[in-house]
């Protein structure tokens, strides 16, 4: 008769557990991968809610009154992101984002050597979410197009899966500064959140409260740019509607005020998030080690993560 201990054996072996690439950087690359795709499926499945399900539905066409689209999509990314990062968090450290990879890397020690995988694992992730959007909400996007007498390539539907300058924006220079300033402030929050000499918070609460700031971020400083404050999370998106025919709404990006718009939200987001994690460790991180503060015991930060140890 089989022992309690050889079947759970026998289970491992079958359900892949031992097997020895988890124990590699794929394993990391692979969290990376899903984690970015939970954050797109329900980040753009909430705008494609909002802009074109709802409306095509029958049903109610806003969550709540006034500025109801946009609070509807600010929390339905913030919480995006927050399920995206306790998905990938133990195991990668959920950076899911590009600037985010490069900033742990020039300031937390983070291998160089992972950063390729890691933001090509980010990149993929995010087309395959959007990918799985479109599928899902395909028939409303275009009885959305239908019903406003527009065509694909024209771009209004493409706001589903990328982000674009607001019609008031005359250049670059605003956006750029924009998307700089908005993940700068992201990438001090985490820092903040991840630092065991600072006040992280307990109780695996970390995810939420960075799901917290892109909310705080995408009420306060969003409405110009969509705020991408991910270069994954518009690049891969936009390549997908690339391929599904908007044309060059999706690249380069032409929008009705400005010209090629697709390296805005790569580029902002990778000077600030450099940016603000020079800020955080001048003005915090230093002068706690400096003063000696004591790390928060019984935690080890793993990325974006705390995680609580006996």
């Amino acid at each position: 008769m089989e022992t309690t201990g050889s079947a759970e054996s026998a289970t491992a072996i079958a359900f892949g557990t031992r097997v020895g690439w988890r124990n590699t950087p794929w394993a990391d690359y692979l969290a990376e991968f899903l984690g970015t795709f939970v954050i797109i499926t329900f980040g753009c499945g909430v705008v494609a809610t909002s802009l074109a399900a709802l409306p095509e539905s029958g049903r109610t066409e806003t969550a709540f009154l006034g500025g109801g689209d946009w609070l509807l999509i600010t929390l339905g990314w913030a919480m995006a992101v927050t399920f995206g990062i306790y998905v990938a968090g133990g195991v990668s450290g959920a950076h899911l984002n590009p600037a985010v990879t490069l900033s742990f890397a020039l300031r937390r020690g983070f291998a160089w050597s992972k950063v390729p995988g890691y933001i090509a694992a980010q990149l993929l992730g995010a087309f395959v979410g959007a990918a799985l959007v479109y599928a899902l909400f395909f028939e409303a996007i275009e009885a959305f197009e239908r019903s406003s007498g527009i065509v694909r390539h024209g771009g209004a539907s493409i706001g589903i899966f990328v982000t674009a300058p607001a019609d008031y924006y005359t250049s670059y220079w605003g956006p750029f500064l924009t998307e700089a300033v908005a993940t700068a402030f992201l990438v001090v929050f985490i820092f903040a959140v991840s630092d065991l000499m600072n006040t992280p918070p307990r109780a695996n609460l970390g995810p939420l409260v960075i799901g917290f700031a892109v909310f705080a971020i995408g009420s306060s400083l969003g409405a110009g740019t969509g705020y991408a404050i991910n270069p994954a999370r518009d690049l891969g998106p936009r390549f997908f509607a690339w391929v599904a025919r908007w044309g060059d709404a999706a690249l380069p990006g032409t929008s009705a005020n400005l010209g090629a718009y697709w390296w805005v939200p790569i580029l902002g987001p990778i000077v600030g998030a450099i940016f603000g994690a020079l800020v955080y460790d001048l003005a915090i991180h230093n002068v706690l080690a400096a003063r000696g503060t004591a790390e928060t015991p019984h935690a080890r930060t793993v990325g974006e993560v705390v995680l609580e140890e006996e």
